[in-house]
């Protein structure tokens, strides 16, 4: 009878204990628009989706901006100095944590959207539809310009819709498809070369590289700029042997 009743109270006495551990706290290191680092833990936040570092976007006037760039640093400047509070909702099997992070009691993933700099993740959920809807009134952040949504950047095509709070210029598609392979890289923190060998594989090269200059960035050779060694291995690129 005694182990009958120990055995649901140990139970009850754990469970603050579990839900604690799914907590990460600490000062992150922005990596960009929408994940982070705290300590060993990768952290993708949850709800909205961010521009990547090597996407660009057309600014008021109609000219390239770095936009994933100007997103990851808007966010760095907002609260990457302080300490962070993410709610683990899920693991993916490659280790990366889904998590509501909040600093101070902010929203960190509303703030976001609500100024322009990421857009509400509607594959996954609509929670921050409404701050969406305020920041493209607003023409805040990526909104005051063009852009392609990041979820369809990532698998971009002739067809991909171009979005802004405004009309975009005629040749938007054409810049906005071709702004990972183009001949200039993205930003000066986008450098590292990536193209597709003769077997199929993701190859990468940095500027030390020996076959770096040879390399040319065209869309129809398949190739892409990256951001860090991390970003390309991310991708399935393997550093070149030479």
């Amino acid at each position: 009878m005694l182990k009958t009743f120990l055995l649901p109270l140990c139970l009850v006495l754990l469970l603050p204990v579990t839900a604690q551990a799914a907590d990460v706290t600490g000062v992150p290191k922005i990596r960009d628009g929408d994940h982070v680092t705290i300590g060993g833990a990768r952290i993708r936040l949850a709800g909205i989706d961010a521009p990547s570092l090597d996407q660009l976007c057309l600014n008021p006037k109609g000219e390239r901006w770095t936009c994933g760039v100007a997103a990851r640093d808007a966010l760095a400047a907002h609260v990457g100095g302080k300490s962070w509070t993410c709610r683990v909702t899920r693991t993916e099997k490659n280790g990366l944590s889904i998590a509501k992070c909040e600093v101070d009691g902010e929203d960190i993933q509303q703030w976001m959207v609500k100024n322009g700099w990421a857009l509400s993740y509607v594959r996954v959920a609509r929670t921050y539809d409404a701050d969406e809807k305020l920041a493209r009134a607003a023409r805040a952040g990526l909104w005051q310009g063009a852009f392609i949504a990041p979820w369809d950047w990532r698998v971009r095509n002739s067809k991909t819709a171009v979005l802004g709070a405004t009309r975009p210029p005629k040749n938007a598609r054409r810049i906005l498809l071709a702004s990972a392979s183009g001949p200039v890289a993205p930003s000066p923190d986008c450098t590292i070369k990536g193209n597709v060998n003769t077997a199929g594989e993701c190859i990468y090269h940095k500027p030390t590289s020996r076959w770096y200059a040879k390399i040319k960035m065209t869309i129809s050779k398949g190739t892409r700029w990256f951001c860090s060694v991390e970003e390309a291995e991310a991708a399935g690129c393997r550093e070149t042997r030479r």
